[in-house]
């Protein structure tokens, strides 16, 4: 908010929205483009009207040329009261024939000027010598004149091009592309204006949701956002994003909730042996003892609740990079770990490939959780504790399973075990928190895995989880 209003507080450059960027850019863009193209089109089609009225203008010319050089002609052959007079006189061509002293014998129309260079070519004696004139101005026209001389001083005849009308065609083009220059760049920038809206209005949806995920600190809104571009990927993104914190904020909530309902029960038991050890010299030495045990039990049992919620919680933010493990390598490890101390006969059989990637500390300690669970609840078990790694059950799925000879487990428990806290009816008088299984299936379920647990035939019960569907 601090950097918000340093950003709006007067003197700062103001916030410009992606919507007026984008559509300022876009027309720019076309306007660039557009001024380049009309600027290449109006130069090119001027020079090709240019360049074909100076041919004709030159072929006309040449034309009058050879026609003198190859006949002797006299001023009379170019009146205009002579039959085919029309062939040097093409449209928008005048011709005008000067005299042997350079005087005018037949005016064009409009009359030419003469110069003092045009009279000297009545004069010259060689037929087909020419002098020209650009830029000449007769009744606000423009002409191109070209004066040819006939040859022995018999005169000469001056051919001119009117080329003021090629021009004020040319303006008037110019003035045209102007026009519809400006005509695409207005266009272009409502287009871009109304594109960049149709553009940016999930985007403006998308960040009024995480305003008030800001503003409210609710994770439970719903970010209406489609599309199979890459705004829609990124609002279904941020839509999966919120659902998942909020998730492991509810997560968390119930945690601390059951957590603190779970404590309560070995506190109020110490507080109240804490308040007998006033009394503790008035009590018999048979009850002394009793009651240290049971301090030293409330202690244990809390420590290994505290323990195992450390546990959870980390195993709900491991941040153990993941590698290449083989579980049966883990499991030997933790089966030798529990013979020492329980002293148990604990079996352990592996087959296929058991390796996978995981993170070898959540592997251990799920493991760890399920053969410590079977000797606890098969303490005068006779049979050994069995542990059975197998894989790949199907591609890429290993299988650990951990069989004991305890009571086994009840039908309508078989669906609970893996809650946290939950303890069946059978096992609350056994010291525990109620944390292991669920322990396990945290694990299973962040390596693409699930738990299960069934009654073993014969007695006990098969408890273990699957893992590698997915790497984590």
């Amino acid at each position: 908010m601090g950097r918000l209003r340093r950003l709006l507080a007067p003197g700062r450059p103001k916030l410009v929205s992606l919507r007026t960027t984008f559509a300022v850019s876009f027309a720019a863009v076309t306007a660039a483009v557009t001024i380049l193209v009309g600027i290449l089109s109006y130069g090119s089609a001027a020079r090709l009207v240019r360049v074909d009225q100076q041919s004709v203008f030159t072929q006309v010319v040449q034309d009058v040329r050879d026609e003198v050089r190859q006949h002797e002609m006299v001023p009379d052959d170019f009146s205009s009261s002579r039959p085919g007079h029309d062939l040097v006189r093409p449209a928008r061509t005048d011709v005008q024939v000067l005299g042997a002293q350079g005087q005018i014998v037949d005016h064009g129309n409009p009359s030419l000027p003469v110069t003092s260079r045009d009279k000297a070519m009545a004069l010259a004696v060689t037929a087909g010598k020419v002098v020209e004139h650009k830029d000449v101005r007769v009744d606000e026209d423009l002409f191109r004149i070209a004066t040819v001389s006939l040859g022995d001083g018999r005169g000469a005849v001056q051919v001119a091009q009117e080329f003021s009308d090629t021009e004020d065609l040319l303006r008037a083009l110019q003035q045209r592309t102007l026009i519809l220059m400006a005509a695409v760049v207005v266009a272009a920038g409502l287009f871009g204006w109304w594109l960049a809206r149709r553009i940016t209005r999930r985007l403006v949806v998308l960040t009024s949701a995480a305003e008030d995920v800001a503003r409210t600190r609710r994770l439970g809104i719903e970010v209406p956002v489609a599309g199979l571009d890459e705004v829609g990927r990124l609002g279904r993104a941020f839509d999966r994003m919120l659902g998942r914190l909020a998730q492991s904020e509810e997560d968390q909530r119930r945690l601390v909730q059951d957590a603190g309902h779970e404590l309560r029960t070995p506190l109020t038991s110490l507080r109240t042996n804490i308040s007998l050890l006033r009394r503790i010299d008035e009590l018999p030495p048979a009850t002394r003892e009793e009651l240290v045990a049971d301090l030293t039990q409330e202690a244990r049992e809390l420590t290994d609740l505290v323990n195992e919620l450390v546990d959870l919680a980390a195993g709900q933010s491991d941040t153990e990079p993941p590698q290449r493990v083989d579980l049966a390598d883990i499991a030997e490890d933790v089966v030798g770990l529990a013979k020492r101390r329980t002293g148990r006969e604990i079996v352990l059989r592996a087959s296929g490939d058991t390796t996978t990637d995981g993170r070898p500390g959540m592997l251990q300690r799920a493991l760890s959780n399920l053969v410590e669970n079977a000797a606890k609840f098969d303490r005068g078990g006779k049979g050994p504790i069995e542990v059975d790694v197998t894989g790949p059950a199907r591609s890429g799925t290993v299988r650990v399973e951990v069989l004991d000879r305890g009571p086994g487990i009840a039908e309508g428990d078989l669906i609970r075990i893996f809650d946290r806290f939950y303890r069946a009816a059978d096992a609350r008088s056994l010291p525990g928190s109620g944390l292991g299984l669920s322990i396990v299936r945290e694990v299973a379920m962040a390596h693409g895995g699930a738990p299960f647990a069934f009654r073993r035939e014969g007695g006990g019960a098969v408890i273990g989880f699957t893992v590698g569907g997915r790497t984590p």
